[in-house]
This record gives structure tokens, C-alpha cells and sequence, in this order.
């Protein structure tokens, strides 16, 4: 675990690092309760990252969120897709950043800090980065079709097998890293979905009735 993260009286998950911001809050949920979200996305699985301010909750279509606006909490959907949230510890704007794997192998992440810097002159090197439950390599196979678009970040990688358990959080940690994010900074709860579905919900796990959790995050001064 790459940083520590705590479970609140109220059911939610809050990473210790973030908590040294006073001027956001953020939350990943769980079974049991998630974080307020005032704007989410109707999510597709895409690369394509919204800038919150003027939307309406569900109004678009997309797979991140980010705003600098104060009081507006912004958030994403899972059940075993990697939920992420930036903070910008200098210019305080923040995302939310639903990555399943095709989000990540369309490098939605990449998306998301070049939306903050395009909006909001984020510099990467500002970035702090929380990674909240999620499936994990343990519990996620994947066949030959995934492995092959996955292969470009895992350069260890030997001869398709076509049969790879897939690591989703890394992918996404290397590209943070690739792009200019300090490593340091990118905090992973280490948590898996799909072994402790008595706390979180895990679509690979409950295919046919699998409930949502929210993870989201607001700049409130």
C-alpha cells in the first residue's frame, strides 16, 4: 500500500495524504455509504474528460470530471473500474477519473492532466493522486484482445499467453508517472474489490445486480 488510507465512522475511505488539505474533501465509498457527488457523468468507458463547471448531474456523457470551482463535488461511479482523484496542491482545481480498462488503455488518465493543464495551468509536479478499491491483479484475467493493448505499458511482459492477469492501477500509475506526475504522490489504497465483496461492490462478482460506489472530491475554499 503506496500510502495509508482510513476508514470513516461514516463508511468511507479518505486518504491520509489528501486530509493535509484543508481546503478540499474527497471520499471513496463503500458498500455501506459513499461521498456527497453534486455532478457525475453518464459513463461509457472512454477517454473523454468534462470540465464540470455549467453541468448538470448526468447530463453528459464522459469518464472524468475536473473543476476548480469552490463548493462543486464532483464524482465517479464503480464497481471494480479504478476510481481516481487529483487534487492540484498549487492551483487547487481537482478530478474524478472512472478508468476501466478501456478507459485506461485509451489513456483517460493522460486526458485528465492535460484537461487540468489546458484549463487551469496544472503542472503535473503539483498533482497529488489517490487510487481507491478497485479489482486487482489477484482477482483480474483478461484474454488475449485486452492483454494485447495492455502489452505497451508492461514492457516486462514475455509472449502473449492470452491469458494475463491484468494489474489496472499500475497501468495507470505508469502512465501518471510517464506523465511528469511525482511517484511519491500517487497514493493506492490497495484494496481489491473483488476479494472483500462483503465491503465494496464488484460487478465480476455480482454480474447481475452489482450497486455502484461513488468516489468523489470538492475544492470547498
Amino acid at each position: 500500500m503506496n500510502g495509508s488510507f482510513r476508514l470513516g465512522p461514516d463508511g468511507v475511505y479518505r486518504c491520509d495524504a489528501f486530509e493535509n488539505f484543508v481546503w478540499q474533501t474527497h471520499g471513496f465509498g463503500t458498500r455501506q455509504a459513499s461521498p456527497p457527488a453534486d455532478i457525475t457523468l453518464r459513463q461509457i468507458h472512454s477517454d473523454k474528460v468534462l470540465n464540470a463547471h455549467a453541468l448538470l448531474d448526468r447530463q453528459a456523457e464522459g469518464d472524468a470530471l475536473i473543476t476548480d470551482e469552490i463548493g462543486k463535488s464532483i464524482g465517479v461511479r464503480t464497481a471494480d473500474c479504478v476510481a481516481i482523484l487529483f487534487l492540484d496542491s498549487r492551483t487547487h482545481a481537482v478530478a474524478a477519473v472512472h478508468a476501466g480498462w478501456r478507459g485506461t488503455a485509451a489513456k483517460l488518465v493522460e486526458r485528465t492532466l492535460e484537461s487540468m493543464r489546458d484549463n487551469f495551468r496544472t503542472d503535473p509536479l503539483d498533482i497529488f493522486a489517490a487510487i481507491g478499491p478497485c479489482v486487482r491483479a489477484c482477482c483480474y484475467e483478461v484474454g488475449s484482445e485486452v492483454e494485447t493493448q495492455f502489452a505497451p505499458f508492461f514492457p516486462e511482459w514475455e509472449q502473449p499467453t492470452g491469458k494475463r492477469k491484468l494489474d489496472l492501477p499500475e497501468a495507470n500509475r505508469r502512465q501518471m508517472r510517464a506523465a511528469g506526475v511525482n511517484p511519491d504522490r500517487i497514493l493506492d489504497c490497495g484494496l481489491c474489490t473483488s476479494c472483500q465483496t462483503a465491503q465494496f461492490f464488484s460487478f465480476r462478482c455480482e454480474p447481475e445486480n452489482a450497486g455502484r460506489m461513488i468516489a468523489s472530491i470538492s475544492r470547498i475554499s
